[in-house]
């Protein structure tokens, strides 16, 4: 092989390498937490893109009790959209 041709070589694998990081934009996963009180959506690339709060809970007595959920509920997110990448 000549160097040209490995150059092109790593120049298409680069190309595929973004195309795949780019499509994990499209990979979703939401998770809930509390029964349901707390729901967080992320994408492929580990960004929350959705917090939903049940009205219910967000009363000031509440409110370390929320965070617990929010967060509980962004890391399951993030674990199952980290299956979804994986297995696509």
């Amino acid at each position: 092989m000549n160097i040209l041709n490995i150059m092109g070589k790593v120049k298409e694998m680069q190309s595929k390498l973004k195309e795949a990081q780019d499509e994990l934009k499209n990979i979703t996963a939401t998770a809930e937490a509390g029964a349901g009180m707390v729901k967080a959506t992320v994408n492929g690339k580990k960004q929350v893109i959705k917090i939903e709060v049940d009205n219910d809970i967000v009363k000031p007595e509440d409110k370390e009790v929320m965070q617990d959920l929010i967060v509980a509920a962004i890391n399951k997110a993030i674990e199952e959209v980290d299956e979804k990448a994986a297995a696509h």
